[in-house]
């Protein structure tokens, strides 16, 4: 029998809820979205949604107005799935392990107070999220059913290095990364051609890498379009349809 304390079950909440989780010693805010018909009769789907560099903050609601989220509160019916929104401090980025250590005791606590399918918990940002989305599927190779990198890639520019002042030998490879990801993930990514803040070959590359190594990977660049690749993207109706449709191989990765 199914856990009978789920606190959406027994109060009724659906919609973008505020929530806090503790980690080392850190209270971090977040939200999570509820669909409206939410029930604990079944397990539902979840995404993880990383935001990009605009939406950073500590407010805990910021992250709730760009990509994702926006997607979501046009079209609801497209998104049947929980959805954790962590929030990325404006000084850190997605790929620091703070950071993503915030973002998995968030989908933990949601875990433990909603039922979920394990074997359908998908990952996806945007910019700054996109590079998260890279790095932290490869850290967490096999436990996401799907991944869906908007305008990001896996390695940095020289001048996001210089900021962060680090090198370009500080981080993984295109090609080792991809190995960490491995061939059996499902990957869509999307860059726009016209992307002067996070250059379409970030993800070109990122792209040919996984398809070295014999991944299957999707990749959708928009001619003319600028850094906001994320509206068209989670705008697009089919991308929910090829969301939902992948589900974790029975074994793969940890068991959580």
């Amino acid at each position: 029998m199914w856990r009978l304390l789920f606190a959406a079950a027994l109060f009724g909440e659906t919609g973008f809820l505020d929530r806090a989780v503790t980690v080392d010693g850190e209270k971090r805010l977040y939200q999570i979205y509820v669909p409206r018909d939410y029930s604990a009769d079944r397990a539902w789907p979840v995404i993880v949604f990383l935001h990009g560099a605009g939406e950073s903050g500590a407010n805990g609601i910021t992250q709730t107005l760009v990509g994702l989220p926006a997607a979501i509160r046009k079209n609801p019916e497209r998104f049947p799935a929980i959805v954790v929104m962590p929030q990325s401090s404006p000084t850190r980025q997605w790929i620091d392990m703070v950071e993503q250590n915030g973002a998995l005791a968030a989908l933990d606590a949601t875990a433990k107070e909603f039922r979920v399918d394990r074997d359908r918990v998908y990952l996806t940002g945007l910019s700054k999220g996109g590079f998260g989305t890279w790095h932290l599927a490869a850290r967490e190779a096999g436990r996401f059913a799907a991944i869906a990198p908007i305008c990001g890639g896996i390695v940095f520019q020289k001048r996001v290095l210089d900021r962060l002042g680090k090198a370009e030998t500080d981080f993984p490879s295109n090609v080792d990364l991809a190995k960490k990801i491995g061939a059996g993930t499902p990957v869509w990514a999307f860059h726009g051609g016209a992307d002067a803040t996070v250059p379409p070959e970030a993800s070109r590359s990122a792209v040919e890498a996984l398809k070295s190594i014999g991944n299957g990977v999707k990749y959708t660049e928009y001619e003319g379009v600028g850094h906001n690749s994320w509206d068209k993207a989670y705008g697009d109706p089919e991308f929910s349809v090829w969301l939902f449709a992948q589900r974790r191989i029975q074994g793969a990765g940890s068991p959580r």
